[in-house]
């Protein structure tokens, strides 16, 4: 059996869910659409959590109907609220890149996916080497069909790049 931290939005209530679909010990990191601040300070609370707790896996879940994301690509209501005028932002501009590529026809899959790849990227650094293994990943809850599924590969979350 081994623990694991998932990292959620509070809006989606998920916690329930998760307890009773993975096994193990379960802890839970909450930010608004998964935004959590990344600073020092912040990842080293969370490197002593994972050490204290033998944490051996970090599972970023979002659901697929998000109020912060969805929000992020309609209205904006929310965008006032300390730190998600930055997150809006960066959500609208993966949007306007997968629409470019035209990869698929499931956009919010495609913008949920890439942007849990760059989350776990970016913590996957700061973390750096710790002493005990540690697997990254990221996943989508589906209310419809009740299910979490695995984010699309980084491989496939490709980034605009323009040269000059």
């Amino acid at each position: 059996m081994h623990n694991t931290l998932f990292l959620l939005c509070p809006t989606d209530g998920l916690e329930p869910k998760i307890l009773k679909s993975f096994k193990g010990k379960n802890y839970f990191y909450c930010s608004l659409g998964n935004s959590f601040n990344s600073d020092v300070e912040t990842i080293e609370h969370i490197k002593a959590f994972i050490i204290k707790n033998d944490i051996s896996s970090v599972c970023f879940i979002t659901s697929m109907n998000n109020k912060i994301i969805l929000d992020a690509l309609g209205k904006q209501y929310y965008s006032d609220i300390r730190g998600l005028r930055t997150f809006y932002n960066q959500i609208r501009i993966h949007k306007r890149q997968i629409e470019k590529l035209c990869l698929t026809n499931n956009y919010n899959y495609s913008i949920l996916s890439y942007f849990l790849n760059k989350k776990i990227k970016e913590l996957e650094y700061k973390l750096g080497n710790l002493a005990q293994p540690l697997l990254i990943r990221g996943m989508i809850y589906n209310r419809q069909k009740n299910t979490f599924q695995n984010i699309y590969s980084s491989l496939i979350c490709l980034e605009e790049h323009v040269l000059n």
